[in-house]
């Protein structure tokens, strides 16, 4: 990539940026100085997402002006990655003639969007996707996807790089081997991260922008109050006492949790406690001739806490699915499940019910427009939305869970209006409200705040303690290991597909 030119201040001044009415930035007062590398955090919900969408000219400007935004932005993030991905599932709404669509292969995605292809040959090489250039894109894991979406940003030499937790999802090695190119090229790329691990924060960041939720008034032509932010304050890093101030801030620590206590009414049948949850033997899962899990030996007992870790591409979702039973290959394994030898004549159901499941895909498939309150309820059902009438008692215990997560005064907002980190959360109550034999958490901690991530790994702790509840915890990062789990698992990546 040739030096580009150095990026021209970019200035907001007193701007009010509305999104879809739904969310509003409000009276945004910033000023990004050329030579200046930012990082964006804050709280869930307040807008960390929405303030990078607008330096890439996303958004309504409703008062105030923006100044100097450039032409070419590179943009990575959840957002833009779920449309990515939701584009190629429409291909096969789009099919006729029962016609399936193949998808668009990984290579297309990648060189026929770059600018710089010897860049990109050089980034798909060091990502290690040489050997994925012609399997379709929407088949790739959600690592992968995201590696994809960093090739094209950061081939397409942009004016401004703008990374929305570019490392969530990804392994040690690829994250390592991210933030040693990051380090190469910001002489000549200015950069804007969005993080919520301050942990994660490069060495180059001159500058944190912190924000904050807010109230604002009702946005133009409309009568209702959409969710906000506010840009709360800006901090020189090299200001060591501002510094040390907001790093306190975003690692307060939660203390006395409670976990709501399960639903007497929606007990779940006996399991026999001298059988194990789960046990797979010689487990096995290919695809043609790329061999992703090979002779897989795996028991869960319970009370056995697990913690699955690998590489992207290893197959940690693929054992997964083979427990919760989605996997296709589960019928040709030898897969004993809460009493059940997997192709007995079982349901699906027989399985779910024993099982709370929190994931990235989960949550992208929950698409439903209903409160936050029925996403909570609908774990007692195992359902995405909810069809049957809740009991007053299931109400109750949905409204604790909000009042734990702090989101009581959000109970019948919109759950597809929440940021992803509330999102998230909820799906995390939504897993434990019935207090399952078994929590899978497949990264549960992905794109939450310091603060949040904390509350959340508080109360996997709390479940681990309580004994009822067996923990399958899936998770890259070393630091948000759980002290009552001493069982690991680690696969290794095989082959590629």
């Amino acid at each position: 990539m040739e030096p580009s030119t150095r990026l021209a201040k970019i200035a907001f001044n007193s701007a009010t940026i509305s999104f879809d009415d739904r969310f509003t930035l409000s009276e945004v007062d910033w000023t990004i100085e050329p030579g200046q590398h930012w990082v964006i955090t804050g709280a869930n919900g307040a807008g960390k997402s929405a303030l990078a969408a607008a330096l890439a000219g996303v958004g309504k400007l409703e008062t105030g002006s923006i100044d100097g935004l450039p032409a070419r932005v590179g943009l990575v993030s959840f957002e833009a990655q779920a449309e990515l991905i939701a584009a190629e599932l429409k291909k096969d709404d789009a099919d006729i003639m029962d016609v399936v669509s193949l998808g668009t292969p990984v290579r297309e995605m990648i060189f026929d969007y770059c600018s710089d292809a010897e860049l990109a040959g050089e980034l798909v090489e060091k990502f290690g996707l040489t050997p994925l250039l012609e399997r379709a894109f929407r088949k790739l894991s959600t690592g992968e996807t995201r590696k994809v979406m960093l090739i094209r940003a950061l081939a397409n030499e942009p004016a401004l790089l703008i990374l929305d937790e570019p490392f969530d999802g990804l392994d040690v090695d690829t994250l390592a081997m991210l933030q040693a190119h990051l380090a190469a090229i910001v002489e000549r790329v200015p950069m804007v991260l969005v993080l919520n691990r301050f942990d994660e924060m490069p060495d180059f960041i001159t500058h944190v922008a912190y924000l904050d939720k807010d109230r604002p008034e009702p946005v133009k032509g409309s009568k209702k109050r959409s969710e906000g932010g506010r840009l709360a304050f800006t901090v020189d890093r090299q200001d060591e006492a501002a510094y040390n101030e907001l790093y306190q801030l975003l690692h307060l620590k939660t203390s006395d949790l409670r976990v709501p206590d399960a639903d007497p009414a929606s007990q779940l049948p006996a399991l026999d406690p001298s059988q194990p949850l789960v046990k797979l033997t010689q487990a096995t899962i290919r695809y043609g001739d790329a061999l992703i899990v090979d002779r897989l030996d795996w028991t869960i007992e319970r009370g056995q806490h697990w913690q699955l870790s690998g590489p992207n591409g290893s197959g940690k979702t693929c054992v997964l699915s083979l427990i919760t039973g989605d996997h296709p290959q589960c019928y040709t394994n030898d897969i004993f499940v809460f009493g059940f030898q997997r192709g007995s004549g079982e349901s699906i159901w027989q399985i779910k019910q024993f099982i709370g499941y929190v994931s990235t895909a989960l949550q992208w498939e929950y698409r439903v427009s209903t409160s936050c309150r029925n996403v909570v309820i609908s774990g007692f059902y195992d359902s995405i939305g909810v069809y049957n009438k809740a009991t007053d008692q299931q109400k109750r215990i949905a409204d604790q869970w909000l009042a734990l997560l702090g989101m009581s005064a959000r109970a019948d907002q919109p759950f597809n209006k929440l940021s992803y980190g509330d999102q998230r959360l909820l799906l995390i109550a939504r897993a434990m409200v019935k207090h399952p034999p078994l929590l899978i958490l497949d990264e549960p901690c992905l794109g939450l705040d310091d603060m949040n991530r904390q509350l959340v790994l508080a109360l996997i702790e709390k479940i681990c303690e309580g004994g009822e509840t067996t923990v399958l915890y899936v998770n890259h990062h070393t630091e948000d290991r759980i002290k009552e789990i001493d069982n690991h698992l680690t696969l290794e990546k095989l082959s590629a597909l």
